[in-house]
């Protein structure tokens, strides 16, 4: 048994030798990350989806391994983008990201911020799209382009849609309510024209490169030309299985009428507003995926498409119907869940790994990649040990939202607890991996309900989270 795992441990050290050595060879490899925002995991056809058209993102996941489960940990605000994105950025888990959010930009310019250790690795770094971090994203990078807000600029149109009686007034392909459409150029294209840029641009230097491409879609206001509109007509996209038409702790949990990413359905959730906003969000992701095509297209354009590596994934999921939810402010799968695809020399192709990472983890393994020791306040892991053939470490996935809600998931089962509402779920995510059937009252699982609360209260302790739960 010992021979064995060392031969283990042999094979798997030499397998990740071969997948870093471009990290310490003459020529470091380039990097392109592409980032979306409200991206549910499950959201594009290679992993399965019955209906959405992801033609270019399924042709990267056919190129390189897919995380089928990368989860964000949650936010300590409504605004969990921000929270996400300081966390990557900054390399800290939730509550020590939450600590130093706001001075962030002391941070970057102490260089504990991803593009400055990319920056003192030897890279040159291109930016553009969403950033939503409080330091300086035109400091951050050595090109920054079109550094863009939250969210597009919402109109009052576009909430509480469509009424009981069919009406609507929005129309997601309509320049004249702004959005996506402001400046003339879809926001989603404005990225894909920069990253051509960009990689016209890289193709003449020798430094390697670092881009950073943010998408603003798949938000709201989910906004798209109509030919992508058309190809998903209301009356034929599925209602998911789990759909309420209410969540019965949405207030309590901070989720209900009060939350701005909530009213952008009618209250009571109706089967045909969750098939109109699932139609419109499909029509937003395929045209992010065109435009993905066109990034991957100019990758390979560059001449420098062999010695680069490609990472997607999102800053967290969305409900968008599920659960009689809306938004992403939950512990579900469909909003802490999200796609992860790594694409590099030495990589598999066309792999899955199951075991769990947070999406964050891609900072220390661009990291690792670019050769340089990762700094002691980086908590996330490079993914590396894990494409290169090695068990994963995370047994545990952590969530937590605001202090309404706090979460715990493990191979089997995820228990959510909800301290205002005095209230703890259970699910069997093997069996029930819609998180449909609530075990948590059954005297059978309370065992089980009891050893996951004492492990979340580990979990929290190791977060520096300060929030007290009782059983």
């Amino acid at each position: 048994m010992i021979l064995r795992s060392f031969a283990s441990f042999i094979f798997a050290l030499a397998a990740t030798s071969v997948i870093t050595s471009a990290a310490t060879a003459a020529e470091k490899p380039n990097i392109v990350f592409i980032f979306a925002d409200d991206m549910c995991f499950d959201t594009i056809a290679n992993f399965g989806h019955p209906e959405i058209q992801t033609p270019h993102l399924d042709a990267l996941a056919r190129r390189g391994t897919t995380f089928t489960h990368a989860y964000n940990m949650g936010s300590w605000s409504g605004a969990v983008c921000v929270a996400s994105r300081t966390m990557l950025n900054s390399g800290r888990y939730v509550w020590n990201a939450n600590a130093i959010h706001k001075t962030s930009e002391n941070e970057r310019q102490q260089g504990r911020w991803w593009s400055e250790l990319m920056k003192s690795a030897g890279y040159r770094t291109y930016m553009t799209g969403k950033w939503h971090c409080a330091a300086s994203a035109e400091k951050s990078f050595d090109v920054a382009r079109d550094i863009r807000p939250g969210m597009p600029k919402d109109t009052r149109d576009g909430y509480n849609r469509p009424a009981p009686d069919g009406s609507d007034p929005w129309s997601p392909s309509d320049p004249k309510f702004g959005g996506y459409w402001q400046g003339g150029t879809h926001w989603s294209k404005v990225v894909a024209n920069h990253a051509e840029d960009f990689l016209q641009e890289a193709a003449s230097q020798e430094d390697p490169f670092f881009m950073y491409l943010a998408f603003n879609a798949p938000h709201d206001p989910r906004q798209s030309p109509q030919e992508y509109v058309d190809r998903y007509p209301s009356d034929s996209v599925a209602v998911p299985k789990n759909f309420q038409p209410f969540y019965p702790y949405a207030e309590s949990i901070g989720c209900g009428k009060g939350l701005r990413d909530e009213r952008l359905g009618p209250f009571p959730r109706t089967e045909h507003a969750v098939q109109v906003h699932r139609g419109e969000y499909y029509a937003l992701i395929t045209h992010m995926d065109d435009q993905i095509g066109r990034i991957l297209k100019a990758v390979e354009a560059s001449g420098k498409s062999d010695n680069t590596w490609i990472f997607f994934t999102a800053d967290h999921g969305l409900a968008v119907g599920q659960h009689g939810l809306f938004g992403k402010q939950n512990m579900y799968d469909h909003s802490v869940r999200v796609p992860f695809i790594a694409v590099g020399p030495g990589v598999k192709a066309n792999a899955k790994i199951d075991q769990p990472i947070y999406l964050q983890d891609v900072m220390p393994t661009t990291l690792e990649l670019a050769g340089t020791a990762k700094p002691d306040f980086v908590e996330f892991h490079s993914v590396l040990p894990i494409l290169a053939g090695q068990p994963g470490t995370l047994e545990e996935v952590y969530g937590c939202y605001l202090n309404l809600q706090r979460s715990i998931r493990t191979d089997k089962y995820k228990l959510i607890v909800y301290p205002k509402a005095k209230t703890v779920r259970l699910f069997d995510i093997k069996k029930d991996p819609l998180e449909m059937h609530d075990l948590a009252g059954e005297a059978a699982m309370q065992p089980t309900v009891k050893d996951l609360f004492t492990r979340l209260q580990a979990l929290q302790k190791s977060m520096n989270d300060d929030l007290v739960l009782e059983l």
